[in-house]
């Protein structure tokens, strides 16, 4: 099984067309994002993914606060030239490594937060490197322009930026060419095709990572009740998860399923290969060797026309599965 090796926007880096998203390897201060954390389970599906040529391994610094990225280089050891590394920065986060909840695009900020990720990943260099939010404060000019210098210094390999708006992007790569552009999408949340988002990356030359590519865990089809959560999910918050959205998503899933299965394959699988198809990276984020296992195996599944129509009309554009975040989150995006 080989992934393809894709070109992640026109600035030189190339990369697996499916990336790992870390996140839930690691628990969230006092929470656990996705359940419980295992952290030998972890580093073994780091590796698991490695031999299967799933070499691009997806974090931030706000996962843990920190514990994500040490997770990380824990896991790869002395083969960092073997990993394309993409770490971010953005949510605030004090001397005391307390998260305060605000967003810091600050030049100075930047650079502290660099320091602290390559000291926090054991590594002199990381290959993609994003803003995480915008702040709303801080012109980007401001956030790029910073991480332009860090590109000077050899200290990051490329420039990303995470859910951000066409005008953001636009106002960005006029400082320095922007590589990648992470926001969520599946097909239970497209907000950056409806807002032509991805046009603009199309005319620009500039790449799109897709996280929660399952719909946070929706399009798995291991959901079926509230039940199925632990009790300190943070999904349980968000309104995708509630009424009135919850039975109705469960019912589109059971269509998704329904497809997969005449596909031989599983929901997940189609899901992520419908992802593919349009030339986007998924990172789906994952702690156990089966499940990576299962979605690099989702990289030669081959859809044509009539399969991307059907599925399409599942879940058509436009279709309201619920927010993805709560209130306060939803008003962090650009």
């Amino acid at each position: 099984m080989n992934l393809n090796q894709v070109k992640l926007g026109s600035q030189g880096l190339v990369i697996p067309n499916i990336g790992l998203g870390c996140m839930g390897m690691t628990g969230f201060e006092d929470a656990n994002m996705y359940g419980e954390a295992d952290e030998s389970e972890a580093i073994a599906t780091i590796h698991r993914s490695l031999e299967l040529g799933g070499n691009f391994l997806d974090t931030a610094d706000l996962y843990g606060p920190f514990k994500n990225e040490q997770l990380i280089a824990k896991a790869i050891g002395s083969k960092r030239n073997q990993y394309i590394l993409a770490t971010k920065f953005g949510w605030e986060i004090d001397d005391a490594d307390k998260v305060t909840w605000a967003i810091n695009g600050t030049r100075n900020y930047v650079k502290k937060a660099v320091e602290r990720s390559l000291k926090n990943l054991n590594t002199d260099y990381i290959d993609l490197y994003y803003m995480h939010r915008l702040d709303k404060n801080t012109p980007v000019e401001e956030t790029v322009g910073a991480m332009s210098d860090l590109v000077k210094e050899g200290k990051i390999g490329y420039i990303g930026l995470s859910e951000v708006s066409s005008e953001t992007v636009r106002k960005a790569h006029a400082v320095h060419p922007v590589t990648a552009v992470q926001s969520e999408y599946s097909l239970f949340e497209r907000t950056v095709e409806e807002k032509g988002v991805l046009s603009t990356l199309e005319e620009l030359g500039i790449g799109f990572v897709a996280y929660s590519p399952l719909g946070r865990g929706f399009l798995s089809g291991q959901i079926r009740s509230l039940d199925d959560l632990p009790e300190n999910d943070f999904r349980r918050a968000i309104p995708r998860f509630q009424e009135p959205y919850f039975y109705k998503n469960i019912e589109l899933v059971k269509a998704v399923e329904s497809m997969a299965e005449e596909k031989g394959v599983t929901s997940s699988q189609l899901a992520l290969a419908w992802i593919m198809s349009k030339g986007i990276i998924p990172i789906p984020g994952t702690k156990r060797r089966k499940y990576v296992e299962q979605n690099i195996a989702a990289a030669s599944i081959q859809l044509d026309e009539k399969d991307l129509l059907k599925l399409e009309s599942i879940v058509p554009l436009g279709t309201d599965t619920g927010a993805p975040y709560d209130e306060f989150s939803m008003g962090l995006l650009d």
